[in-house]
């Protein structure tokens, strides 16, 4: 994996190399020896790359110096400057050589790309480690969706189900409705006719001597509360009597009974009192 992007900057730092020498050996050949031209061109490509190396080492120990990387920046740029200028002097083929006069500006520009590679790599095992959190991500993603997928599709069956039940409950309503208003007409119908309605009154109650009393029909629908009656036309008991009952019954067995064995047993005996004076007595004598 290094060497996808180590490879492309050696290469492209060879190329500007190459061509940084050649253009400064011609271009300043025909000015002064090319001795000193050959030397003008492994100064600047010496200086490229020794700067270069430094910047490797210090990058290596994780370090950094701005002030080496800006000499590089500076060779990189004098280079590009001299491919530019032979570029515009030359009378031949002056646009091939302006087209690869960005050449040093792109090595640098590659070796920053390596650097940057290099600050952020992980190792092996680290890439595995973030791969299975993020496949146990979406592992928990796509069973919190298959979850709200399930439940959406259950309360979608109940609600289905609560409507078909109600609406089954309401044509059973409908259906009820109308049998009884079929049987009321037929009641209202015989109560009308004058015969039936004289042959039901005479079988319902004694006819009183020219006075036929009139049949009601029976009510349907909401109708008055009966008046609270107690349960007891007179009690049978008196209160004294029954507290004496109540006693004997809660303390026939140790310990004493409770208040509803007390009163299953009051009842089961044949002994008659409403629920509100048994358990006034109870309270009387407990």
């Amino acid at each position: 994996m290094r060497g996808k992007t180590v490879l492309p900057a050696v290469a492209m730092t060879a190329v500007s190399m190459v061509l940084t020498l050649a253009v400064v050996v011609m271009w300043l050949g025909t000015a002064v020896p090319w001795p000193v031209a050959l030397v003008v061109g492994l100064g600047i490509d010496g200086g490229w790359l020794a700067t270069l190396a430094y910047e490797r080492r210090l990058a290596a120990q994780g370090d950094h110096n701005r002030a080496v990387t800006a000499v590089g920046w500076s060779f990189g740029i004098l280079a590009a400057g001299v491919l530019i200028a032979h570029a515009l002097t030359a009378e031949h083929s002056a646009g091939a050589w302006l087209a690869v006069a960005w050449l040093p500006i792109a090595a640098k520009a590659l070796w920053l790309v390596h650097a940057m590679w290099e600050r952020t790599a992980l190792t092996p095992v680290a890439l595995d480690a973030i791969r299975g959190i993020q496949q146990e991500a979406r592992d928990e993603a796509a069973v919190a969706r298959a979850r709200l997928r399930a439940e959406a599709a259950t309360e979608e069956t109940r609600l289905t189900a609560v409507t078909e039940a109600g609406a089954r409950v309401a044509r059973v309503q409908a259906k009820t409705a109308q049998t009884l208003s079929s049987a009321w007409s037929t009641l209202e119908t015989a109560r009308a006719g004058e015969e039936t309605g004289r042959a039901l009154t005479s079988v319902t109650a004694r006819v009183t001597p020219g006075v036929t009393p009139r049949w009601e029909l029976p009510v349907w629908g909401p109708s008055e509360p009966l008046a609270a009656r107690s349960l007891e036309s007179a009690p049978a008991l008196t209160d004294e009597a029954l507290d004496v009952i109540v006693d004997e019954i809660r303390t026939s067995e140790t310990p004493a009974l409770s208040y509803r064995e007390m009163a299953a047993r009051f009842r089961a005996a044949g002994h008659s009192a409403s629920e509100v004076r048994l358990r006034a007595a109870w309270k009387r004598v407990a």
